[in-house]
């Protein structure tokens, strides 16, 4: 998951094209109720990409081991192989039962919003002609920062814009400082539309270790490989909703349930009392991660923390346009 306060991603390979092709056996896959199980394929096809990946790894890992000269070295490499390859097995597993889960929630129906630029808003007049979503404010200059522990996030809506798939998005920068040493920097992508819904189009994901660019894990965008966009948060929220946030088989499959619109919560620059918006963001890409978010009205976030640790919190300390 994603120090992000925005949204959550995962590093594991992009396998949207494996949902495209699907045997001709499964053509008539049946949920249940009479219509075809587009969403179970799908948790299939990416179940037998994640086994074949551990077969590829652990084949790589060995050819590496056995050109280890010494023996105690050279036994400890393939020792480690093997242990990745149960580790991974039960993951790959572990994510094909979230999925399934998924599926159970949000039903069978194939994932293809269709995105007419129409429908969307120009993002620079949010805030003037248009107005903001009410807990996602995609207001120009908007700046929020957190801290949780020692890391402090801070996410800006700058001027900016990108086109993706002929919608205008507004970027977004988040960034996240340990100590205050830089250790992810990200563009995000968002689009207003013309009922109030705010929509993810992707991201890239800048991620640092001791100052030097690691890796680019997580980033996606729609219309690319099979990726498609999610709304991020609804217009008017409903208790009992669950939805995508965005996808990219394996590689972002974020999702999002509406828990309360009545919820209190407080932190050092917010609070609201009674008129919070509570979800749980998660993501079978990493089974049994929780996190709750809280949303005041016209702010947006103020506090998140995953269920498992809840005194770790992400609190907003500071916000300004």
């Amino acid at each position: 998951m994603k120090h992000s306060i925005l949204k959550m991603t995962a590093s594991v390979t992009l396998l949207a094209s494996l949902v495209i092709v699907a045997p001709l056996s499964w053509a008539n896959d049946d949920g249940g109720d009479g219509h075809s199980a587009f969403c179970s394929q799908t948790t299939r096809a990416a179940f037998k990409a994640c086994v074949k990946d551990i077969q590829d790894d652990f084949w790589e890992s060995k050819g590496v081991c056995i050109n280890i000269s010494d023996d105690v070295e050279r036994d400890d490499c393939f020792k480690q192989a093997r242990l990745d390859k149960r580790e991974s097995a039960v993951l790959c597993r572990e994510q094909r039962e979230a999925r399934n889960e998924v599926c159970e929630a949000i039903g069978e129906a194939r994932y293809d919003p269709q995105i007419d630029p129409a429908n969307f808003v120009n993002p620079l007049e949010i805030g003037s002609t248009v107005a903001a979503n009410t807990y996602m404010p995609l207001l120009q200059g908007f700046t929020r920062i957190y801290e949780a522990g020692d890391e402090t996030v801070t996410v800006a809506v700058t001027s900016e814009t990108i086109e993706i798939m002929g919608v205008t998005c507004i970027v977004v920068r988040d960034t996240v400082e340990e100590n205050g040493v830089l250790i992810e920097d990200t563009v995000d992508w968002f689009a207003q539309d013309i009922e109030g819904n705010v929509w993810y189009f992707g991201e890239i994901a800048k991620n640092f270790e001791e100052g030097l660019l690691t890796d680019l894990d997580g980033s996606w965008m729609a219309g690319k490989d099979g990726a498609k966009a999610g709304i991020v948060m609804k217009a008017a929220p409903e208790v009992g909703q669950v939805y995508r946030q965005e996808w990219a088989l394996a590689e972002a499959e974020d999702m999002g349930e509406v828990l309360s619109t009545s919820a209190t919560e407080s932190s050092p620059a917010a609070s609201c009392n009674g008129d919070c918006l509570q979800t749980r963001d998660f993501t079978p890409i990493e089974p049994g991660v929780n996190e709750n978010k809280f949303y005041a009205p016209g702010i947006g976030v103020i506090v998140a923390f995953d269920l498992e640790e809840p005194d770790v919190r992400e609190e907003l300390v500071e916000y300004h346009y």
